[in-house]
C-alpha cells in the first residue's frame, strides 16, 4: 500500500484558534495605528468606535487560547511550543539550519521563541490596558506608565506580526498546513525532519505527533 502524500499537521481546534487570535490581533493593531496617527484618526473618524472596538478585541484576545485547552492536540503543541531541546540550540546557532542537516521537531526554535514572545507581550498588553481602562484602579503615576508600556509593548507586537507574517508569505506549504491541517511528506522532511520521522514511524525518539483519533 502507498504511504499517503500528505501528513496532518494541525488538528481543526488549533486553526480555528489561530484564525480567531489573527483576526482579533490584526484589528488591534489596525485600530491601534489609527488611534495613534492623527491623519489616520482624521481620516476614519468616530474615535469612540475605534477605540471601543480596540479595547474589546485586546480583551478578546486570550478568550480563544483558553478555549483551545479543550483539545488535547492544542495541549500537547502547547508543551512542544514550552520545551527547548539541544537540537533547538544547535538550530540557532547554525547558519545553514533550513538546509535540513539538523532534525528538527514540530517546531523550530524560532517559532518557540516568536510563541514565548506574542504570548508574554499579549500578557503585558492585556494587564495594562485593564489599567488604562479603568484609569481609577490605580494612582495617576502607574497610569502613565502602564500607557508609556502598552505603547512600546504593542510597536513591538505589531513588528513580531508583520515578521510572522512575511515569514509565512515566503513559505506556502506552511501556510495550507495552517489552512488545512495537512502538509507535504516531502516538505515535513526538509523542514521539521524529527517530526515527519515520528509521525511515519521512523524516528525513534523525536516528540510532536498527535494519534489521529486523538486530534479533535
Amino acid at each position: 500500500m502507498p504511504e499517503p502524500v500528505d501528513l496532518d499537521r494541525f488538528a481543526r481546534a488549533e486553526r480555528l484558534v489561530h484564525r480567531a487570535v489573527a483576526v482579533l490581533m490584526v484589528v488591534c493593531i489596525v485600530t491601534a495605528a489609527i488611534l495613534y496617527n492623527g491623519a489616520l484618526m482624521m481620516a476614519v473618524g468616530h474615535r469612540h468606535v475605534v477605540e471601543t472596538i480596540h479595547v474589546w478585541c485586546g480583551f478578546a484576545l486570550p478568550v480563544p487560547l483558553l478555549l483551545g485547552a479543550a483539545s488535547k492536540a492544542y495541549r500537547t503543541d502547547l508543551g512542544l511550543l514550552n520545551r527547548f531541546t539541544p537540537a533547538d540550540w544547535r538550530w540557532l546557532r547554525s547558519r545553514s539550519r533550513r538546509d535540513g542537516t539538523i532534525a528538527v521537531g514540530k517546531f523550530n526554535a524560532g517559532q518557540k521563541i516568536n510563541s514565548w514572545l506574542v504570548a508574554g507581550s499579549t500578557g503585558v498588553l492585556l494587564g495594562t490596558g485593564v489599567l488604562l481602562n479603568w484609569p481609577d484602579l490605580v494612582r495617576l503615576s502607574w497610569r502613565a506608565g502602564a500607557t508609556f508600556v502598552h505603547d512600546w509593548f504593542a510597536l513591538g507586537l505589531g513588528l513580531l506580526v508583520v515578521g510572522h507574517v512575511v515569514y509565512a508569505m515566503r513559505d506556502p506549504e506552511a501556510r495550507r498546513g495552517m489552512r488545512t491541517g495537512r502538509v507535504s511528506r516531502r516538505w515535513a522532511r526538509a523542514e521539521h525532519g524529527a517530526w515527519a520521522d515520528e509521525v511515519t514511524g521512523t524516528g525513534t525518539d523525536a516528540v510532536g505527533t498527535v494519534d489521529s483519533a486523538d486530534r479533535r
